[in-house]
């Protein structure tokens, strides 16, 4: 088999995709290696958060092939998404419970409060946390989920400089031993530069 072929964990191949006369995507093309991080930058309207539910399977395309050489994928989504009644805990516990025992869902868990910091939160709801702690709430059930691929859709939206940074650093952290290939889409092209390997640029119909 071809070396360099197997480097290649997705591969989207003249996608062509419209939302009734409005062409997304025409002849499209974009090709991730495994364990990398891809930054996806573009205005509004060119299909940003489009190719990530194409990636994810959300949405269907209209010709062309997805081609996914991996198991499962993980997304983090714009709104934070977290379960109102279940605790942060059970948050992220709640994507493991098909698959794992107690004590391996606890261990799991409690690994990834404590690299996202918030091991003494565990028991808080979603309404009592700010906004960096939602994020980082997301972030851990997102790789606490076990994929080749994890999606991200301007998960560092709206949180100040400050904020943003420490939580990309915690991000870039876990990310350096578990080392699944990330789709990160953003506007901000400090960010983009910051955490990636590979930027892409959208425009109107790519």
């Amino acid at each position: 088999m071809n070396k360099k072929a197997d480097d290649i964990i997705l591969n989207l191949i003249d996608v062509y995709k419209k939302y009734g006369n409005e062409k997304i995507f025409e002849k499209f093309n974009m090709s991730l290696k495994k364990n990398s991080i891809n930054a996806i930058l573009g205005p509004s309207g060119t299909g940003k958060t489009t190719l990530l539910n194409i990636i994810s399977g959300i949405e269907d395309i209209d010709s062309g092939e997805v081609i996914y050489n991996g198991n499962n994928i993980s997304y983090i989504f714009q709104e934070d998404r977290l379960i109102p009644w279940l605790s942060v805990y059970d948050n992220i516990a709640f994507v493991l419970k098909s698959k794992y025992s107690k004590k391996n869902i606890k261990n799991i868990v409690d690994k990834y409060l404590k690299l996202v910091k918030l091991q003494n939160h565990k028991d808080k709801y979603p309404r009592e946390l700010s906004g960096g702690m939602k994020r980082r709430v997301a972030i851990a059930r997102a790789f606490a989920y076990e994929s080749d691929l994890l999606l991200m859709d301007e998960p560092f939206k709206g949180l100040d400089m400050e904020l943003k940074k420490d939580i990309i650093d915690e991000f870039l952290n876990i990310w350096s031993y578990d080392r699944r290939t990330v789709v990160l889409v953003t506007h901000d092209i400090k960010e983009a530069k910051y955490m990636t390997d590979k930027i892409y640029f959208l425009e109107k119909n790519n």
